[in-house]
């Protein structure tokens, strides 16, 4: 099939990272934890005493999840399966300040750090540097393809990426929609997580009916990165454009965004990745199509577990391997109106209450969530 495809990936964006790479090698300051040098992330645990601390160092704040759900969820996972303090970071897409969080752990004596990486490519560097120290890592989420981990634990990002790109082929044909494009707004090109994602995507759309017609890959996940892209895409395109298969949540709502901003209505069908809350209403008003159901317990009880093995001294063994690293690697599932309920509600995701505020009561009313 001829594929239109246009990656773009700006020349900022490319520099930066080169930029990030260069500062992470040379070090720098410690970061004090929840300081300015720590890239703007709030400290947790003990803010200091190493005896029996955990360290769980998230990437960003553009997406929702890792402030209100697996920072939490981690820390109340570790307190009840080892009582181990939890030192909480988040770098906000600054990979030098992780780099800075990390040698500040390390220099608190952390007995395992959990980490989430802004960039997999220089995160090989934190690893190398954790595991001179005798301190295990653990990969949360995103992998480290170039430097193995002592564990990576996450949900099956390719499955993810083939999930989203099957579920609105399937609308699209159920729509009786036989001809247009698509656009394809991937994930961070320094997130190998986003290339797992990509990748998915790829199994399914190129061997569909719908030709991409350009692609886009969003630096740092950033939303209005990606509406910019869905906009300029619409401004090209106008009504040839069916769907769009956006890599997460954020990206989906800045697409949607996009062609609201554009007063196209309806909105084509837009995928989406993590359930959060405000993708969840989305769905719910029917301005995005679907998300995944990944619920963040399953890998923030999973990490913990490990972290607390690791720090006791225990050896893990992972169920499947990914890069060279013993891994625990999850089923996602898709989330469409026709099982929202089910699944969200009825599985305790959300509640009724936080999902039906006044502007989403009329949706969830026909969907029969009360």
């Amino acid at each position: 099939m001829k594929r239109l495809r246009t990656r773009q990936i700006t020349t900022g964006a490319v520099a930066l990272t080169a930029a990030i790479v260069l500062s992470s090698c040379a070090g720098g300051g410690e970061a004090e934890p929840g300081g300015a040098g720590g890239g703007g992330g709030n400290g947790g645990g003990n803010g200091g005493d190493s005896a029996g601390t955990i360290a769980f160092l998230m990437p960003d704040l553009a997406s929702t999840r890792y402030e209100e759900q697996d920072y939490p969820l981690f820390e109340a996972a570790v307190q009840e399966q080892c009582g181990f303090e939890v030192l909480y970071q988040n770098a906000d897409a600054d990979a030098a300040a992780q780099q800075q969080q990390v040698d500040s752990v390390i220099s608190q004596g952390v007995s395992a750090i959990v980490l989430d990486a802004v960039d997999t490519a220089a995160a090989a560097s934190l690893v190398n540097t954790a595991q001179s120290q005798e301190i295990p890592i653990i990969a949360y989420d995103r992998p480290i393809p170039d430097q193995p981990a002592d564990y990576y634990v996450s949900f099956d990002n390719e499955a993810i990426g083939a999930s989203i790109a099957q579920s609105l082929e399937d609308k699209l044909a159920a729509d009786g929609i036989t001809s247009g494009g698509v656009l394809q707004v991937n994930g961070s090109p320094t997130d190998a997580a986003a290339g797992l994602i990509r990748d998915g995507v790829d199994s399914v759309i190129d061997s569909g009916p719908y030709e991409v017609l350009a692609e886009f890959d969003t630096p740092g996940w950033q939303p209005p990165d990606a509406q910019e892209f869905v906009s300029s895409q619409i401004t090209q395109f106008g009504d040839q454009i069916v769907g769009v298969v956006a890599a997460n949540d954020g990206t989906g709502g800045a697409s949607i965004a996009a062609f609201q901003s554009a007063g196209v209505n309806p909105v084509p069908p837009v995928t989406g990745n993590d359930a959060e809350i405000a993708a969840i209403q989305r769905i719910v008003e029917g301005t995005q199509y679907n998300t995944i159901s990944k619920p963040i317990s399953i890998v923030a009880e999973a990490a913990a577990e490990v972290a607390c093995s690791f720090a006791e001294g225990e050896t893990v063994e992972g169920e499947q391997e990914l890069y060279n690293t013993p891994a625990q690697l999850f089923t996602p599932e898709v989330v469409t109106q026709e099982n929202l309920k089910e699944i969200i509600v009825d599985g305790g995701i959300y509640t009724a209450e936080e999902i039906c505020t006044e502007q989403y009561a009329e949706g969830c009313a026909a969907l029969g969530i009360e």
